[in-house]
């Protein structure tokens, strides 16, 4: 993911990789297995294994996704992961609008009571809000979309950690949250889709502020 390694390229021998990491061959030959899982490199007979094209690789990898946006992330991938919510959760908040029970509604104001309870604590907020955003993929009723719920929590977690030295913390967002939850109790899918947009573009901006103040720091 660092580059030092590019498409193309053939993966170090074996000996050598695992006296460097001091793991063993078994070991190694199931980092392979997994690396190769995801598409990022393929082993064949006589060539050994090497780095695949870019393209090839599954970024919609809960673990490719985190190794993807480190603590080096540029506003440009920063945009790419939003870019991604919202091609996700607002249709998502207009099907559960449509489809949610009231079992599902309650749960989804319970959230929004513990995300007010927490305030400007960010990791108490952080379990909520990160349940909030779940809870609307599966009141959609589509189990294609619930199942989505691992890359929503991972995008989000990507999220915390790029602005976790917010000052302001998330507190900020509680009004669209509770707009949202009002969106869907009154069955306004337009309504609902807004107001996640909204929500989306607020915390890519605290995301871009966060990076901003960091090279600010670095320089």
């Amino acid at each position: 993911m660092r580059g030092e390694l590019v498409p193309g390229d053939q993966l170090p021998n074996g000996d050598d990789w695992s006296a460097a990491f001091g793991a063993s061959r078994t070991g190694l030959r199931e980092v392979v297995k997994v690396l190769a899982g995801k598409g990022m490199v393929e082993m064949r007979p006589r060539t050994g294994t090497r780095v695949r094209p870019r393209k090839d690789w599954n970024f919609l990898d809960p673990d490719v996704l985190l190794w993807r946006f480190s603590a080096r992330t540029t506003a440009e991938e920063a945009r790419s992961l939003f870019e991604l919510r919202r091609a996700i959760e607002p249709m998502a908040g207009a099907l559960a609008a449509e489809r949610a029970t009231t079992e599902q509604i309650a749960e989804l104001r319970a959230l929004l009571d513990e995300m007010e309870e927490a305030g400007s604590d960010g990791e108490r907020f952080a379990v909520p809000d990160l349940a909030f955003h779940q809870a609307i993929l599966h009141m959609t009723g589509n189990e294609l979309i619930g199942s989505l719920s691992a890359l929503i929590e991972t995008a989000l977690v990507i999220s915390f950690r790029l602005t976790d030295d917010n000052p302001a913390g998330q507190v900020h967002s509680l009004g669209l949250h509770r707009t949202i939850v009002e969106r869907i109790e009154q069955r306004d899918s337009a309504g609902a889709t807004k107001a996640l947009i909204a929500l989306l573009d607020g915390a890519e901006e605290d995301v871009r502020a966060s990076l901003a103040a960091r090279l600010g720091r670095l320089k």
